[in-house]
């Protein structure tokens, strides 16, 4: 499985909010969005991802795009690791059905959890970019991000 591939809708998907709310393929229509898929909450790697994407948040925010953290994490859990780490980046849960939008992005790692992966959808809800890391301990810079925007 992989990535899907730039010029590919975006799949039908549900994501948990912190809040409870839905996140779904409509959420994405209207804007550029970022999907960072990452791992584990509190795990070394993610820990630094999501930090160096806060760093540089206002820089993505003023080429219209907005970032979301992506894991199988339950929303508690990723609640708890956004607040720990001080990052602004809403997180989405992909605990229940575990795993389906990861599934869906093709980006379900065998062990259930997701790939290291950058998803970047446009405004039509189509994927325009999509990156996804050698191995799940492979940080994908932020000038990734921004070379897929351009």
């Amino acid at each position: 499985m992989s990535v899907l591939q730039p010029g590919t809708p975006a799949p039908e998907f549900t994501l948990q909010r912190e809040d409870g709310g839905s996140f779904t393929r409509d959420d994405l229509k209207g804007r550029t969005t970022v999907l960072v898929f990452y791992p584990f909450a509190f795990s070394p790697v993610c820990t630094d991802q999501l930090n160096l994407y806060e760093e540089v948040l206002d820089q993505f925010a003023a080429q219209g795009a907005t970032l979301y953290g992506v894991s199988c994490d339950s929303s508690w859990t990723q609640r708890a690791f956004r607040e720990k780490l001080g990052v602004t980046i809403e997180q989405l849960s992909d605990f229940e059905p575990k795993g389906a939008a990861c599934r869906a992005f093709g980006v379900l790692h065998e062990g259930g959890f997701p790939q290291r992966a950058l998803v970047i959808v446009d405004p039509e809800g189509v994927v325009k970019w999509s990156y996804q890391a050698p191995s799940p301990g492979d940080l994908p810079g932020a000038n990734l991000i921004f070379d897929g925007l351009a």
